[in-house]
C-alpha cells in the first residue's frame, strides 16, 4: 500500500538499496510504488529503466529511460541507460549519440559514469569507442586503477598486446590488490610464453579471485612444470575446489545424455578398434610420410581415426565437432579441456597441441597409435 509519508527521494534511496542486494524485483516494486505518486520523478524512471535492465526486459527499460528523458532531456543516467538499451537492439550510432552527449554536457568528470558507458561498448564490441570512454576516465583520474586496466583491457582486444601489458602493469603498480588485472596480466602473459612472468601474477591470485577456470588450469599447469609439484600436491586441493565450483553443473538430462554419450563412444571405440587393427597398414600406406617423425596418428573417443602433424589432428578434430569449426585451435583445446576435466577430473593444459593431445590420451579420451 502506498506511503504518502516518503518522498520521491526516499522512495528513490530505498529502492536502490534493494537494488545493490540484487532484489531487482523488490525494487521495481518500490520504483513502480513511488511513480504512483511522482509520476514526473525523472530519478524513479531512471530506476525503473535499470531494473528492467537487471531483469533483461530490455523493450521495457528502453521505453523507461525515454519517458525519463522526455522530463530532463538532459539527465546523464538516462541518456547513459537509454544508449546501454539501444546497444541491445543493435542500433549503435544512436548509442553512440546518447553517450557523446553524455560528453558534451561536461559529465567527463563521472568517472563511474564513464566506466559504465565503456563497459557498455566493450561488452559489445566496440573496443575503439570503449577505450576512448576508459581513456577520459584516466585524465580524470590518473591514479584509478580500475580505469587504468579498463584501458589495458580494451588495448588487448585492439591487438596492441606490448600495451596492454604495460598498461596492466602500471595499474597493479596503482593497486597491488587488483585481482582482476593481475589475472588479466597473468593470461596475457601466458599467451604470449613467458611463463614465468605469469606464474608469477597468478600465484599471487586467491581461488575466490577467479570467475573463470583459465586462470587456474594455468597456474596449477606452471606450478607443476616450473615448480615441479606432483600432481597430489596439496597445495592444489583449494584450487581444484574452485574449479568445481565454477565448473557448469548438468542437469539430470545432461547427465543422462552424457552417459548414453559416453557408453556409445565405448561401443563405436571396440567396433572401430579391430577395422583399424585390420586396415592399420593400409592407412600408413595411404601416406606418403608414414615414417615421418613429425606426423602422428590418432584414434578419438569416437573411434574416428586421425592423422598429421599435432596441429593437424587438433584441426581435423574442431572440424569433425558439431558447432566448433568457427573456433580456433586455442579455444577449441580450452573447451575440450573443460569437457575432460569434467569427466575426469584430470587437468589438460592448452598451451600446444601436442601437450593436450598426449595429456588427453592419459586421461582416456583418446588414444595415440603414432
Amino acid at each position: 500500500m502506498p506511503s504518502p509519508f516518503l518522498s520521491s527521494e526516499e522512495y528513490d534511496e530505498r529502492a536502490h538499496q534493494l537494488y545493490n542486494e540484487g532484489n531487482y524485483d523488490e525494487a521495481l516494486a518500490m520504483l513502480r510504488e513511488g511513480l504512483g505518486l511522482y509520476p514526473n520523478s525523472v530519478e524513479l524512471h531512471v530506476g525503473v529503466g535499470y531494473a528492467r535492465m537487471a531483469r533483461d526486459e530490455f523493450a521495457w527499460a528502453r521505453r523507461a529511460f525515454e519517458e525519463a528523458l522526455v522530463l530532463d532531456p538532459e539527465h546523464e543516467d538516462g541518456l547513459a541507460g537509454l544508449g546501454e538499451t539501444l546497444l541491445r537492439f543493435g542500433q549503435t550510432p544512436q548509442a553512440m549519440k546518447a553517450f557523446r552527449r553524455i560528453l558534451e554536457l561536461g559529465y567527463a568528470d563521472d568517472i563511474e559514469l564513464m566506466l559504465q558507458v565503456g563497459r557498455a561498448l566493450f561488452r559489445d564490441g566496440l573496443m575503439e569507442e570503449a577505450k576512448e570512454f576508459f581513456e577520459v576516465a584516466v585524465q580524470q583520474t590518473p591514479e584509478n586503477a580500475e580505469a587504468l586496466s579498463m584501458v589495458g583491457y580494451a588495448q588487448h582486444r585492439l591487438g596492441d598486446d606490448a600495451g596492454a601489458i604495460e598498461t596492466l602493469r602500471k595499474a597493479l603498480q596503482l593497486d597491488p590488490e587488483h585481482a582482476e588485472a593481475r589475472i588479466y596480466l597473468g593470461n596475457l602473459l601466458y599467451d604470449r610464453g613467458d611463463y614465468e612472468a605469469s606464474l608469477y601474477h597468478l600465484d599471487r591470485t586467491r581461488p575466490e579471485e577467479h570467475w573463470d577456470e583459465l586462470g587456474i588450469w594455468r597456474l596449477l599447469e606452471l606450478k607443476k612444470s616450473h615448480l615441479r609439484l606432483p600432481d597430489d600436491d596439496p597445495s592444489f586441493r583449494p584450487w581444484e575446489e574452485r574449479l568445481a565450483e565454477l565448473a557448469p553443473t548438468l542437469d539430470t538430462i545432461d547427465e543422462m545424455l552424457e552417459e548414453i554419450e559416453t557408453r556409445a563412444a565405448e561401443k563405436e571405440q571396440v567396433e572401430a578398434r579391430s577395422q583399424l587393427e585390420l586396415f592399420g597398414a593400409l592407412l600408413a600406406d595411404l601416406t606418403d610420410h608414414k615414417h615421418s617423425p613429425d606426423r602422428h596418428r590418432v584414434v578419438g573417443r569416437d573411434g574416428r581415426p586421425y592423422e598429421g602433424t599435432w596441429e593437424e589432428i587438433v584441426a581435423g578434430m574442431r572440424d569433425a565437432a558439431i558447432g566448433a569449426r568457427e573456433r580456433s585451435l586455442e579455444e577449441f583445446m580450452q573447451s575440450e579441456a573443460r569437457r575432460g576435466f569434467a569427466l575426469t577430473g584430470i587437468l589438460i593444459p592448452t598451451r600446444d597441441a601436442e601437450g593436450f593431445l598426449r595429456a588427453s590420451a592419459d586421461a582416456g579420451l583418446l588414444r595415440i597409435l603414432h
